[in-house]
């Protein structure tokens, strides 16, 4: 509802790309708002356009000349590609830094990893993405005699599949898209890894002759990942709903550059599909986040 009434009390409204042709007169603006109810009581507009939802129809999209759903359907597995190799390359990564970090509390290995994680949270992702690509697209990389260059945007050179070139496409973008998630979780990871390590049960299994790494990693993981689980369901809505800075700069065409564009254009019926989606997974993460409470506590029952 907010967002509807927000996009509603954008100037122009829903008809901003009718307004920008200077081929459409007054008449027929006026003929098009009556014609898509926008004559009608914003309440009234707001409850058609969530009837038609339920049924399954989010709309026209007049940027792709394409119904919305479609728009987002062809969209969606560039991005859960992408942001499928983000999360699996931030999770390996953050969480085995964390745990480094926090065993190795005060160790150089710690302060490396906590130096780091400052740099991470704190590096703006449109600037990394621009270097990244200058550094490893422009003037590339040497080596033994040879030039090796990363492809700087798109998602294939080729019409048919290849998994060598889908692979070297998504390097450049994941480890951009990945550098903000790691630093943050594997703050995360080391906070609450450190509180698991001073409890009495940890020390009891190393009092019982259990191996430092087996109480780590059977004992401590487990009930460690309480509070980063949280951190990445709230985190999970952005992954699929895609990076729209990291997607822009790489010409990636997933969810994050269909929503900018959209947004240039002012596509009402495509951004209200677009958020109406990310609002719809911050719910269901939110869910599946509660379920993996239970996994990881055996002490959190659902009655």
């Amino acid at each position: 509802m907010i967002l509807f009434s927000i996009l509603q009390a954008a100037p122009g409204g829903p008809l901003t790309p009718y307004l920008q042709n200077p081929h459409i007169t007054e008449a027929d603006i006026i003929r098009l708002k009556h014609n898509l109810g926008l004559d009608q009581p914003p309440w009234v507009q707001y409850f058609k356009w969530l009837l038609r939802v339920l049924s399954g129809d989010f709309g026209w999209s007049m940027s792709n000349s394409e119904p919305v759903i479609q728009a987002i359907l062809d969209r969606l597995p560039a991005t859960v590609t992408l942001m499928g190799c983000a999360f699996v390359f931030s999770i390996a990564i953050g969480v085995t830094a964390g745990i480094i970090s926090a065993v190795k509390q005060y160790s150089w290995l710690d302060y490396t990893v906590t130096t780091l994680a400052f740099f991470g949270q704190s590096m703006p992702v449109f600037w990394f993405g621009l270097m990244m690509q200058l550094a490893f697209s422009v003037v590339g990389i040497t080596a033994f005699g040879y030039r090796f260059s990363l492809p700087s945007a798109g998602l294939s050179t080729s019409d048919t599949f290849d998994f060598g070139d889908r692979i070297q496409h998504l390097i450049l973008p994941t480890v951009v898209l990945s550098l903000l998630f790691i630093a943050q979780w594997s703050r995360f990871m080391r906070s609450s890894m450190l509180e698991v390590i001073r409890t009495d049960y940890m020390r009891t299994a190393q009092a019982k002759g259990v191996s430092r790494t087996a109480v780590i990693l059977k004992h401590g993981l487990k009930n460690a990942l309480i509070p980063l689980v949280t951190v990445i369901a709230l985190s999970l809505p952005g992954l699929v709903g895609g990076a729209v800075v990291t997607e822009t700069i790489f010409a990636w065409p997933g969810m994050g550059r269909l929503f900018y564009n959209a947004l240039g254009q002012f596509d009402f019926a495509l951004l209200m599909g677009y958020m109406m989606l990310s609002s719809f997974l911050v719910v269901l993460f939110n869910l599946v986040a509660d379920v993996c409470y239970a996994w990881l506590d055996p002490r959190v029952k659902y009655t």
